[in-house]
């Protein structure tokens, strides 16, 4: 069975920093073309957040995150991580892991001001 789990959400005020994991149990990373991260805010559409081509490390950002937000991935430890950093209020919201269509479960993440 193939699944995604996310971790590492929590609460922070605003200007801090949470490092977000997304663990794949069932087929290892490498065999995914594109992992990436969305996000949910309460009354919101799910929106795209960052990915990365797993095989050649290339990666895109949604520009509320660029220069902020770091998508990286560990072939070793078949994770993919969010480092986001200067979080805003406005960054809070559910985070889902998703590659080739399949999603985690989420993790929350809330950003006080």
């Amino acid at each position: 069975q193939v699944r995604l789990v996310e971790s590492g959400g929590g609460l922070v005020q605003a200007g801090g920093s949470l490092r977000l994991s997304c663990a794949a149990s069932g087929r290892p990373f490498t065999w995914y073309e594109m992992v990436g991260w969305y996000r949910q805010a309460p009354g919101k559409e799910q929106e795209f957040v960052a990915r990365i081509a797993y095989n050649n490390g290339i990666t895109h950002y949604a520009d509320p995150v660029k220069g902020r937000f770091t998508i990286s991935r560990d072939n070793a430890k078949n994770t993919v991580t969010l480092q986001m950093n200067s979080l805003k209020p406005e960054d809070t919201a559910i985070y889902y892991c998703s590659a080739n269509g399949i999603r985690g479960q989420g993790t929350q993440v809330t950003v006080s001001s």
